[in-house]
C-alpha cells in the first residue's frame, strides 16, 4: 500500500473529532528554516558555552547552580521570552561539588593514576597513605575475615570488569537495514508469538545466589566498610585510561560517607594482580569534596509566545536535561541536547516567527539522578495521582533529546498511531536533511517518558549513536565528542518540527492506552 494511502485510511480510522494535519507548512518557510539553521549556525558557539564554559553539572551541585544562571544569560542574549529558572522537585542527596582529586600508587614505585570521585563520597583527612588490600566478599561469612583489617587502609575492590580486544568501529551511524526495520511495527510480532513457559521464582540455571541474598550481601558489605572506616574505596571501571561516573548512597544530615574513586581497569587491575601475587602496594590519594545543603533540583525555561487568540496558551515544548555527570562536561549528555534545542529557538527567534501556539523550551535538572525535573514538572502543571491538572488539556507536543549528538533520522512515536499522520506531513521539506523514519516503537530512560505516563505526545528521536555509548557517563564525555555538522542539522529539524506543531490546526491526541491513562 503506498504511505499517502496508508496515512489517509489511518487518519480516517483514528478519525473522531480530531483535526489532523493536511498539509506541512509552505516550502518558502522551510527554505528560512533550513536558511536560517545551516547558514547562519551558532552552533559552535552555544557548543563550547555548554561545555567548557558551564563545566560539569551534577545535580544540585554549585556547578550545576552556576550553569542554570549562565544559560539563562545566554537565552536572553538571543531574545527569548520569559527566560527563568524554576523549582521542580525535592533533592534530599543535596549539593555536593569537586574541590580537589589526587591519585597515585607510592610503592613498590610511583605512579600518578586517572581517577573520578563517585558523587556524594566524602574526603579524606588531607593526604594521606596507606597500604592497599583487596577486598573479595563472596559469602557471609567472608565479612568476619575483613573485620578489624581495614582501617588505615585504601581498600581495592574486586576486579568485575576485564579488557577484551574490539573489533567494532569506534563510531557508526545506522545502516538502511537497520533504519527500515525501525519503521516495522512490533506488535504484530507479539500478536502471534507463544505464550512460552511461565515464569518461575527463585534461582536460574548456574545461578548460586539469589537477588535478595546478593543485596543482603552488599548492605553487610556496606555496613562493614562504614564501621572500619578505610582511607579511602577504589573500584576499576572504564578503560584506556577513562573513568566511568557514578554516585553513592547519601542523604543530607548523614554522617559523610567513605571516601570512594572510580579508576581505569587498566591501573586497578595492576595493583590487584600485584597483590596477589603477594606484592606490598601502597597508595597516597587527597580527595577534597564539597556538600552544601542544596536540596532543589530547578529547571529552567524559555518562550516564544503564541499569538493566536484561541490557541496560544496551547505548548509545543522542546527540551533536553541541563544536568550532567562531574568526570567531564557533558558533551554529547547531555549538553548536544541543550545545544539543538537552545540553537532551534534561536533560529524560530531569528526569523522573527509569531506562532499560533507557545513554543516553550525545557532544560531539565535531575535526569540523571531519575527524571526529577520533568517529573516534577508534570506533577506541577499537567498530571499528578490519576488525576489532570489545568494545564494537561493545552499540551500540544514534547520534543526531547537525549542520544548524543549524532544526525537525526527519524522519530520514535511510541506506540501512538494517531501520531503518524502529522509527522507525515510534517516531515515533507526535511526529508532532505536525512529525517525519514517514522517508528512505532518506544524508547525509555529520559524525559519524555514523564509524560508519556499520562499519555501524552512526547517523542525521542531517532540518532546515529556514533560514540555515545563508549562516552556515556565518563570523563571523556566534553566538546571533542560533538558532531557539530550533525548539530546545526538536528536543531534545523527541531526548530521546523516545533515550528509545524505550533502552526498545525490539530493536535497529536492523547494516546488513552499510556499506563497512566
Amino acid at each position: 500500500m503506498r504511505k499517502a494511502l496508508f496515512f489517509t485510511l489511518l487518519a480516517a480510522f483514528v478519525g473522531g473529532n480530531i483535526a489532523f494535519a493536511q498539509v506541512s507548512l509552505p516550502p518558502e518557510t522551510a527554505t528560512r528554516v533550513k536558511n536560517e539553521g545551516l547558514n547562519n549556525s551558532k552552533v559552535e558557539e552555544i557548543a563550547q558555552f555548554m561545555t567548557d564554559h558551564l563545566g560539569s553539572r551534577l545535580t544540585a551541585s554549585q556547578q550545576k547552580r552556576r550553569a542554570e544562571k549562565e544559560v539563562m544569560g545566554k537565552l536572553n542574549e538571543f531574545g527569548l521570552s520569559n527566560v527563568h529558572s524554576e523549582f521542580a522537585y525535592a533533592f534530599p542527596r543535596g549539593g555536593w561539588d569537586v574541590v580537589k582529586t589526587y591519585a597515585a600508587m607510592t610503592s613498590p614505585y610511583y605512579c600518578a593514576f586517572t581517577v573520578n570521585p563517585k558523587a556524594w563520597s566524602g574526603s579524606t583527612n588531607g593526604l594521606v597513605r596507606g597500604e592497599c588490600i583487596v577486598l573479595d566478599i563472596k559469602t557471609k561469612d567472608d565479612i568476619e575475615k575483613y573485620r578489624g583489617k581495614l582501617s588505615g587502609k585504601v581498600v581495592l575492590m574486586p576486579v568485575t570488569q576485564t579488557y577484551t580486544i574490539s573489533f567494532e568501529p569506534l563510531a557508526e551511524r545506522y545502516t538502511e537495514e537497520q533504519l527500515e526495520s525501525l519503521v516495522q511495527d512490533r506488535r504484530a510480532n507479539t500478536a502471534v508469538s507463544p505464550a512460552g513457559p511461565p515464569r518461575t521464582a527463585g534461582l536460574v540455571a548456574g545461578q548460586t545466589m539469589s537477588r535478595e541474598e546478593r543485596m543482603e550481601l552488599q548492605r553487610l558489605q556496606t555496613e562493614l566498610l562504614k564501621s572500619e572506616k578505610p582511607l579511602c574505596v577504589v573500584t576499576g571501571r572504564g578503560t584506556f585510561n577513562v573513568v566511568s561516573g557514578t554516585g553513592v548512597s547519601y542523604t543530607v544530615g548523614d554522617p559523610e560517607p567513605t571516601p570512594e574513586v572510580m579508576m581505569p581497569i587498566e591501573d586497578h587491575g595492576r595493583m590487584v594482580r600485584m597483590i596477589q601475587n603477594g606484592e606490598r602496594v601502597e597508595m597516597e590519594l587527597e580527595l577534597i569534596n564539597k556538600f552544601t545543603n542544596d536540596q532543589e533540583v530547578h529547571n529552567v525555561f524559555a518562550e516564544i509566545p503564541g499569538t493566536d487568540p484561541s490557541l496560544k496558551d496551547e505548548i509545543v515544548m522542546i527540551g533536553a536535561h541541563l544536568d550532567s555527570w562531574h568526570g567531564g562536561t557533558g558533551g554529547a549528555d547531555n549538553a548536544s541536547g541543550c545545544i539543538s534545542m537552545i540553537e532551534a529557538m534561536r533560529i524560530l527567534k531569528a526569523m522573527g516567527v509569531k506562532p499560533k501556539r507557545t513554543i516553550r523550551l525545557a532544560l531539565w535538572g535531575g535526569e540523571e539522578q531519575g527524571l526529577y525535573g520533568s517529573r516534577g514538572y508534570m506533577e506541577t502543571y499537567l498530571y499528578k495521582d490519576q488525576k489532570k491538572l489545568p494545564g494537561f488539556d493545552k499540551f500540544a507536543l514534547y520534543l526531547n533529546m537525549d542520544n548524543g549528538s549524532g544526525r537525526f533520522r527519524g522519530i520514535y512515536l511510541e506506540g501512538n498511531d494517531a501520531a503518524f499522520p502529522f509527522f507525515e506531513a510534517w516531515k515533507k521539506y526535511i526529508e532532505p536533511l536525512g529525517f525519514q523514519y517514522l517508528s512505532p516503537r518506544s524508547t525509555g530512560s529520559t524525559d519524555h517518558v514523564s509524560f508519556l505516563r499520562a499519555g501524552l505526545p512526547a517523542y525521542q528521536f531517532i540518532q546515529d549513536e556514533l560514540e555515545y555509548n563508549r562516552t556515556y557517563h565518563t570523563i571523556m564525555d566534553t566538546y571533542e565528542r560533538l558532531s557539530l555538522g550533525d548539530l546545526k542539522l538536528d536543531a534545523t529539524i527541531i526548530a521546523w518540527l516545533a515550528l509545524c506543531a505550533a502552526e498545525d490546526p490539530g493536535r497529536i491526541p492523547v494516546n488513552a492506552t499510556a499506563s497512566g491513562r
